[in-house]
């Protein structure tokens, strides 16, 4: 099978990983590191909006819809065209392929994707909830159910890294999520708001107060946990700072906290129920304390985690108690192979 190039461009980093046939992951440190060994390469694409609901191959027509979706996700798809353009120069045009987070969430149903806006808005400017971390929503999707050896009716999956999402997966297919017609909405994050109140927005920009600028680069870069503590964004450092008594480090944990269990009791709503929750992504997959404070909090859901498997949990495991009535599953995030999957099947289909 092909070997596929995964470039996934961020607001602060770029990772490159070359997944063989057999599905093992190489990361790489440089675009040029892959010539000569990738026969195909796969960009992660956060923001496809309501065009693409499959992988496709990178053309200019789809190029230019990539960067018209730029002002709604601006730290993440810019940096993707920017990598495109880089990879198109050292590669070529040809077999190369974007791969969308957004496409994962194209199951949603009218009644969670909606926004109570006028109709108007939702018609002519598209405004609707698309959702995010779809391609590492897909694999914990596709890993919880072999990892506990049986199917998966009601699943949520909270992947929670430098951004943060919860995702309600039903039967394998999502149904809900919490960021919505950009990625700043949603449960706070490292560096990211968030759900705030509108009226706080046209508060915050009458003319003496900020600028569009300042409010733009204030909810994506200065707010979250970094915002909150007025420290760092960063969960590792604010525990470090928590456990030195800083009030700021343990109120924004708390707030970290409180919102993502809110999340997931509403998309257990969502899913009539809850069979198996999974933690991913950086936070996710090593914060054990992090863990625990959002399990504790959803205890009346009937979720009890283990202390020794959780604090020495390695992905991938089940760190619920044996008595537990929902399996609470840390899972490696592996957006990679969903992404070189899918472009081995677009080259494939497109012959």
């Amino acid at each position: 099978m092909l070997p596929v190039l995964v470039v996934n461009a961020g607001s602060t980093s770029l990772k490159l990983e070359l997944v063989s046939g057999n599905d093992k992951s190489e990361v790489l440190s440089s675009l040029d590191e892959a010539r000569g060994r990738a026969t195909a390469i796969g960009h992660r694409i956060v923001h496809g909006g309501g065009r693409f609901r499959e992988p496709i191959v990178l053309n200019s027509d789809v190029i230019g819809a990539i960067e018209a979706m730029s002002e709604v996700a601006p730290l993440q798809n810019r940096p993707a065209l920017e990598a495109i353009s880089e990879a198109r120069k050292l590669f070529g045009a040809g077999r190369q392929v974007a791969v969308f987070d957004t496409a994962f969430h194209a199951t949603i149903p009218a009644e969670a994707f909606t926004y109570a806006i006028p109709r108007r808005w939702r018609e002519q400017y598209g405004i609707r909830r698309y959702g995010f971390h779809g391609l590492s929503v897909a694999w914990a999707a596709e890993r919880a159910p072999t990892l506990l050896g049986r199917p998966i009716e009601r699943l949520v999956v909270c992947h929670l890294g430098g951004g943060c999402s919860i995702t309600a997966v039903l039967a394998g297919r999502s149904v809900d999520t919490t960021m919505g017609f950009s990625p700043l909405e949603g449960v706070p994050m490292a560096t990211r708001s968030g759900s705030v109140d509108p009226r706080s927005i046209f508060y915050l920009l009458y003319p003496w107060r900020l600028s569009r600028e300042e409010l733009e680069r204030g909810l994506e870069n200065e707010s979250g946990l970094k915002g909150l503590s007025g420290i760092s964004g960063d969960v590792r450092e604010l525990e470090q700072a928590e456990d030195a008594g800083d009030e700021r480090a343990e109120l924004a944990l708390a707030v970290y906290v409180h919102r993502i269990a809110a999340a997931v009791a509403a998309m257990t709503a969502s899913l009539g129920g809850l069979d198996a929750i999974v933690f991913t992504a950086g936070v996710g997959e090593n914060s054990a304390r992090i863990r625990a404070r959002i399990c504790e909090r959803l205890s009346f859901l009937g979720i009890e985690v283990d202390s020794a498997r959780n604090d020495g949990a390695e992905p991938d495991c089940d760190v619920a108690t044996e008595s537990s009535l929902v399996r609470v599953l840390v899972i490696r995030a592996r957006e990679a192979l969903i992404v070189a999957r899918a472009v081995r099947q677009v080259l494939i289909d497109a012959g």
